[in-house]
């Protein structure tokens, strides 16, 4: 019959389409397997910062350190190295400006990167903000924070010229010459600072949770290709030639 694709043609469109069919389901599946995964991951998130605070680690526990660590509560006593803070830009709820980080000598005598919280850009200089470079001893309770390596997006960290998009621990240490110093940073909660400035307790928790949608999107692909492949067969057998059906003339 006029138009009709070979069946060596239909058989492998056939396959193509089962094959298509299998691997948008198995995303479909992964997609919700991710999900609940991320639940899971909230839900311990959850449980670390509302968790009563702990001891920050101390160099014997540095080097177990890992993502399932972020976020726990911490609180330690020390000084402030006010001398040695570094700006790193920051947009926040407050709008633009930096987080200010320095670093605290812990009464146990290791070194640790406090981001003390936001300050806007007419307040950037220390003595703008005096009032809050405390000279005491104090102590600091917020949240474990791994390291930001590199940057931020599309803008590499440049020591040299003091400026910095992402609070990378190794490299702000280095370049304050902070040696021995904690691979982590703690985020300061929102205790005010004498002044006002800076301002804690903005850190940002949040976990992208599109796995749902994501797992109905492949699950309609999958839906649609296999209506279009049994549409196929459909179509291909009720055109096959019937039995008989070229009925001879009689008379």
């Amino acid at each position: 019959m006029a138009g009709r694709r070979p069946a060596w043609l239909a058989a492998l469109l056939g396959l193509a389409a089962l094959a298509g069919i299998a691997g948008l389901t198995a995303l479909g599946i992964w997609q919700l397997e991710r999900r609940v995964w991320k639940h899971d991951l909230i839900a311990q998130v959850e449980g670390r910062i509302h968790a009563a605070p702990t001891a920050a680690p101390g160099p014997a526990a540095w080097p177990a350190i890992d993502a399932g660590d972020a976020y726990r509560r911490l609180r330690l006593t020390g000084h402030f190295l006010h001398g040695r803070e570094t700006l790193v830009q920051a947009a926040t709820e407050r709008g633009s400006g930096y987080w200010v980080l320095t670093p605290l000598v812990a009464e146990d005598g290791f070194t640790i990167l406090v981001n003390r919280g936001f300050v806007p850009p007419e307040r950037r200089d220390p003595a703008a903000r005096a009032a809050g470079q405390v000279a005491s001893a104090v102590t600091v309770t917020g949240l474990l924070r791994l390291t930001e390596p590199g940057g931020g997006f599309l803008r590499a960290n440049d020591p040299g010229a003091e400026r910095w998009y992402s609070r990378d621990v190794a490299a702000i240490t280095a370049a304050r010459g902070l040696a021995g110093a904690a691979p982590y940073f703690i985020d300061a909660d929102a205790t005010p600072n004498p002044g006002g400035l800076p301002i804690g307790g903005l850190t940002v928790i949040a976990f992208p949770d599109s796995h749902l949608i994501y797992a109905l999107t492949w699950f309609a692909l999958a839906a649609m290709l296999a209506g279009w492949l049994g549409y196929g067969l459909y179509d291909r057998s009720r055109l096959r030639p019937r039995a008989g059906g070229a009925g001879m003339l009689t008379g």
